[in-house]
C-alpha cells in the first residue's frame, strides 16, 4: 500500500473533525459563514443539517461547484460569493452570522472583520497551521502561521469553549501538521441564554 503526505486540496475531502465536534453551538437553523471555503466541505455540511450558509472563495469553478450542488431550498438558502476577501471589500459588510468557520486559511488582517460578523450567541471556529509547520511540511511561511496562543489573543472579548495547540499525528496517508484550533462563542446580550449555546 501507498502512502502520501500530500493533503487534499483546499476545502475538499471530509468535514474537520474540529468542525463537528464544535457545531452543536451553533443555534438551530442559524445561518453559517464558511470562509475561503475551497470545494465548501464545511457548508455542504452545515447545510445538510438544516443551516443556510454563506460562503467565500477566490476561485469562481470551486463557487460554481458548490453552488450547483446546494441548490436553495426552503429555510436553507445558499449565498455563494467569488471574492478576493485579502484585497478587495468584505463582501458581507453589515451581516452577522450564527457561526464564522474557517479552516487552513489565514490572514491576521481579516481577523476583527471575522468577528463583527458574529451574531451575539454566535460561533467561531477556527483551525489552521501554527509555528513548527515549517518543520514537517507546508504551509512554512510565517505570515500562514499562526504564532502559539495567538488565537486566545484574538478570542479576547469571547467565551473561549475549547482551545488546542500542538503537534497532530494523522492517519496513514495524511501529512503531520502542527495545528492551532479554537471553538469561542460572543455571548448573547442576555446572559441567561448562554447557556443554551454552550450544553450539548
Amino acid at each position: 500500500m501507498t502512502t502520501t503526505n500530500e493533503t487534499p486540496p483546499h476545502g475538499a475531502g471530509p468535514p474537520s473533525a474540529w468542525v463537528q465536534r464544535w457545531s452543536h453551538l451553533v443555534a438551530p437553523r442559524g445561518a453559517v459563514l464558511d470562509v475561503a471555503c475551497g470545494h465548501g466541505r464545511h457548508a455542504r455540511w452545515f447545510y445538510e443539517r438544516n443551516h443556510p450558509v454563506a460562503l467565500v472563495d477566490l476561485a469562481q469553478a470551486a463557487i460554481e461547484s458548490i453552488a450547483d450542488a446546494l441548490p436553495p431550498n426552503e429555510g436553507r438558502a445558499v449565498d455563494a460569493v467569488v471574492a478576493d476577501i485579502e484585497n478587495g471589500p468584505w463582501p458581507f459588510e453589515g451581516r452577522q452570522f450564527a457561526a464564522v468557520v474557517v479552516t487552513n486559511y489565514l490572514w491576521r488582517p481579516l481577523m476583527p472583520t471575522l468577528l463583527e460578523s458574529l451574531a451575539p450567541g454566535g460561533v467561531l471556529i477556527y483551525e489552521t497551521f501554527t509555528q513548527g509547520n515549517e518543520t514537517v511540511g507546508k504551509p512554512s511561511r510565517p505570515d500562514f502561521l499562526l504564532r502559539p496562543g495567538e488565537l486566545l489573543d484574538v478570542c479576547v472579548g469571547l467565551r473561549v469553549v475549547a482551545f488546542e495547540d500542538g503537534f497532530e499525528e494523522r492517519a496513514e496517508g495524511m501529512a503531520q501538521r502542527f495545528v492551532q484550533r479554537i471553538a469561542a462563542v460572543r455571548e448573547p446580550a442576555d446572559r441567561k441564554e448562554l447557556a443554551r449555546y454552550l450544553l450539548p
